[in-house]
């Protein structure tokens, strides 16, 4: 693996400061790949620890990666990683290769598009996009075999999640016509979410890093 991702990165971490130590370090590997593309753009991201029911988030009032730190979550976060996880190890191992893993470069695919066109708002579009964006940062800097770990685990939830999609209506328009309602419910989003890392994980013509976010940046707004 590059040496840019930290031997202890997709793992759930025991201390905050470690875990804000290699979130600063990734992140800044993340700002050094966006500046290389376009060395004009304004892409000034940093990572904090803020533990949150949101869990992961980037905050452009911030600009700011909101990381989650294990240790602090709810009693109901726990409870739905060890749900999906089928124990606690499991949950906690889930947590790990996702939320302390994967979602930090998702999340910095959110400032690249806060940054390049002012746009945090919540859809399907833009969480396709930051999970897109994650998803070839991770393999630029060689992160495969963490990626297939995620991939199975993807394959686990969205196999015991029920697809609350209604009949006659598409993913993408479930998601965008009741938005506010599906990123409260950790079931409804998560089979959002890792229905779009499978998605995204299995698409043969998704351009490479570079490709995609230069393509971004010279789109239309």
């Amino acid at each position: 693996m590059s040496n840019v991702i930290p031997s202890s990165w997709f793992k759930t971490y025991s201390e905050t400061q470690q875990l804000l130590q290699d979130g600063t370090t990734i992140t800044q590997s993340f700002v050094q790949d966006i500046h290389q593309l376009n060395p004009n753009l304004t892409f000034d991201v940093k990572v904090i620890i803020n533990t949150t029911p949101a869990l992961v988030f980037f905050d452009p009032a911030t600009k700011t990666v909101n990381l989650p730190f294990y240790d602090q979550l709810s009693k109901d976060s726990v409870g739905f990683f060890q749900e999906m996880g089928g124990s606690e190890a499991e949950g906690k191992r889930l947590f790990g290769l996702f939320f302390n893993g994967f979602y930090l470069a998702h999340e910095l695919g959110h400032g690249v598009q806060f940054f390049v066109k002012g746009d945090e708002k919540g859809s399907y579009k833009n969480e396709l996009f930051a999970n897109q964006v994650g998803m070839q940062w991770w393999r630029k800097h060689g992160a495969d075999a963490e990626l297939s770990a995620c991939y199975q685990f993807a394959q686990h939830i969205i196999s015991i999640l029920p697809n609350p999609v209604p009949k006659g209506m598409t993913v993408e328009e479930y998601f965008d016509k009741n938005y506010n309602t599906v990123s409260n419910n950790p079931y409804i989003y998560g089979f959002m979410q890792f229905h779009q890392f499978i998605q995204t994980h299995d698409d043969p013509k998704l351009p490479r890093f570079d490709e995609l976010i230069t393509a971004y940046m010279n789109s239309s707004p």
